[in-house]
């Protein structure tokens, strides 16, 4: 059994007191601002060239000075809301994906995985609690305390309204505020229930010694939680994504969106597995497992640059100006975030990963998944905000709450893991194919 390390307590509940200090200075700072500083910033930005709309809703309604005031002020003060929401949806993507890889190592009988098995139910552990932020994000919009999601403005879909958008109004039947709000309590529900499910007849299959009733049950609903996050992790990029911009269409985003969180999660079972063999209550864990986890890490770094390539070529290609304007104002906008994410996320790993030996040196691969961590929650960053606050984001009060989220986002998700962990046997010795997973070696 692994005992929750009292320092290692503290330090995360440290990070979530400083990160709801940060984010409440930087919600008093961004509430401050009056239309004359909101006016300034905007002709800041147009001042240096930067004209092109960031975000869809700009296209349409009036186009006049006061209406340009009033849609900075609308993404001025989304900056609270929108930087919470980038790191409650990057945690609960984090999690649902490390139940995701652990559904497919059972379902693949894989023996060599089975001793981190547990690290993984404990990062899956924090579904619930991310889901519940979520929930208070879908509340606050759903209610219009938020405006994170222009559709959710009745004006846009009436006929009779000067700002009535016809794209919007085609996509009413799925972008609707009562079932928008059902689905989230399916994703959120939904989620929480397999976690639940998948740790009780894990703890089964280890209680009985690998009885084959319960280990065909625990088959059985792993390849159940595949096949709702097969279709959750697409709908949940839908919702609370890609509908941030709504206008735009990609049918390779829920696949882009899906393997940062996964390359993500194992990142995190990397840094989790490396720290609990330090501290000397891993022994079972050796360079074999590390390489693998490490090869995973290699693959799906190179998967999710796939995917921004063929995303962003497509679109580009097409020349389609409601698509290209999704990049455009990437482009203008966020330049230092946008482009240089490539560098951590795909050529680091590319460059570092790619050998076989280096998968095996414990300092390098833990120095790379807090790498990628960094490198894909900035990526996060880049989906959400553009369309949400749009070229309001370089200040300081945007700064602290991002930060502010992300600390606590931190604190939060360590002390759910490591509690949950702590309450876990954590060597599945019932488990038919621990033995296999004890005695792994890579043959090469």
């Amino acid at each position: 059994m692994y005992s929750f390390s009292p320092k290692l307590r503290l330090y995360s509940i440290i990070l979530i007191v400083v990160g709801v200090a940060l984010f409440g200075i930087g919600y008093a700072l961004n509430h401050g601002l009056d239309d004359t500083a909101i006016s300034h910033w905007m002709e800041s930005v147009h001042s240096k060239g930067h004209e092109a709309p960031s975000h869809s809703s700009e296209l349409v309604g009036p186009q006049d000075h006061e209406a340009h005031l009033e849609h900075a002020k609308h993404q001025i003060h989304n900056q609270p809301l929108a930087a919470i929401h980038t790191f409650a949806v990057f945690a609960f993507g984090i999690s649902c994906c490390a139940l995701f890889f652990y559904s497919i190592q059972h379902a693949a009988h894989a023996g060599w995985s089975i001793i981190v098995t547990r690290i993984m139910e404990a990062i899956a552990s924090f579904i619930p609690y991310g889901g519940a932020l979520l929930v208070i994000i879908m509340l606050l919009n759903i209610t219009h305390q938020g405006h994170l999601f222009h559709w959710m403005d009745p004006n846009l879909t009436d006929p009779n309204s000067p700002e009535f958008d016809v794209i919007l109004f085609e996509k009413k039947k799925f972008l609707n505020i009562p079932f928008y709000a059902v689905r989230t309590l399916i994703y959120v529900i939904g989620a929480s229930f397999f976690v639940w499910k998948l740790k009780s007849v894990s703890k089964k299959v280890d209680e009985n010694k690998g009885d084959r009733k319960i280990y065909a049950s625990l088959y059985s609903w792993s390849v159940g939680y595949i096949a709702f996050f097969g279709f959750a992790s697409a709908a949940w990029a839908w919702d609370w994504l890609m509908s941030i911009d709504p206008h735009w269409y990609s049918t390779l985003y829920i696949w882009y969106s899906m393997v940062s969180c996964l390359s993500t999660s194992i990142a995190v079972m990397i840094i989790i597995s490396v720290y609990l063999k330090k501290k000397g209550v891993y022994p079972q864990f050796n360079n074999n497992h590390l390489h693998d986890l490490g090869k995973f890490l290699f693959a799906t770094s190179l998967l999710w640059s796939y995917l921004w390539f063929c995303q962003f070529m497509l679109y580009w290609y097409a020349n389609v100006p409601e698509e290209v304007n999704y990049f455009f104002g990437r482009f203008e906008y966020y330049g230092p975030t946008f482009l240089p994410m490539l560098v951590v996320n795909f050529l680091a790993p590319l460059l570092v990963l790619v050998s076989s030996s280096i998968k095996r040196n414990y300092k390098v691969v833990t120095f790379m998944a807090v790498l990628v961590i960094f490198g894909h929650a900035v990526d996060y960053f880049n989906m959400v905000m553009p369309g949400t606050v749009g070229p309001y984001w370089n200040n300081a009060s945007n700064a602290l709450l991002v930060l502010g989220s992300f600390v606590f986002v931190v604190g939060l998700f360590v002390f759910t893991v490591m509690t949950a962990l702590s309450k876990l046997k954590l060597m599945p010795t019932g488990n038919p194919f621990f033995h296999e997973s004890e005695i792994y070696e890579y043959p090469f």
